[in-house]
């Protein structure tokens, strides 16, 4: 082999060397390593589907409504849409297979952090711990702001702030194999 082509070749490989050297030393600005406090993404839902947006001063206090009243009237057709965001973590087949979160057949009436098979957080199995069931009160608040109303939840999407749109998926819930009743309007009609 020549003295030219070894040069050639010996140069190759150097070149090589310092482009991988230098690729080390010069990403990591471009691209710097930083590790997410938490795990997880949070899960913004579109204007359409979760109302419009409301002041935090003008927001009228987050309370259930009366079960009774609303489900009968409940759109279950627009509850099963709206669930196709959440369809994304969650499956709503009688299989009850979990994904990223547990399925969700069956929850209403089911005790919280109890699905078969998935790795409750600690919070969730302490919240499950003291509620006997998931019930319209405490699923309504939950999916309204899950890291809200049970702190150190996995669960981190950001929640669906329209109490209607809540409701309809509720209902949706309440058609998937639920065993919890529908409670009597509390007006007693």
């Amino acid at each position: 082999m020549s003295e030219l082509k070894t040069n050639k070749i010996m140069g190759a490989v150097l070149s090589a060397a310092l482009f991988t050297v230098g690729l080390g030393v010069v990403g990591p600005r471009f691209f710097p390593d930083h590790i997410p406090t938490k795990a997880g993404f949070a899960v913004d839902i579109p204007a359409d589907i979760a109302g419009p947006a409301k002041p935090a001063a003008a927001a009228p206090a987050d309370t259930p409504p009366d079960w009774g009243t609303v489900l009968p009237k409940a759109d279950i057709a627009a509850g099963q849409a709206t669930t196709a965001i959440c369809q994304a973590c969650h499956n709503f087949s009688a299989a009850g297979t979990n994904m990223i979160g547990p399925g969700l057949y069956g929850v209403l009436g089911r005790q919280p952090g109890t699905h078969p098979g998935f790795a409750y957080s600690q919070a969730m199995i302490d919240f499950g711990k003291k509620q006997p069931v998931w019930d319209y009160d405490h699923i309504y608040m939950f999916i309204g702001g899950p890291q809200a109303y049970i702190p150190g939840t996995k669960m981190t999407y950001t929640g669906l702030k329209d109490p209607q749109a809540r409701i309809n998926v509720i209902a949706y819930l309440h058609t998937l194999g639920s065993k919890l009743p529908v409670p009597a309007p509390k007006g007693g009609s």
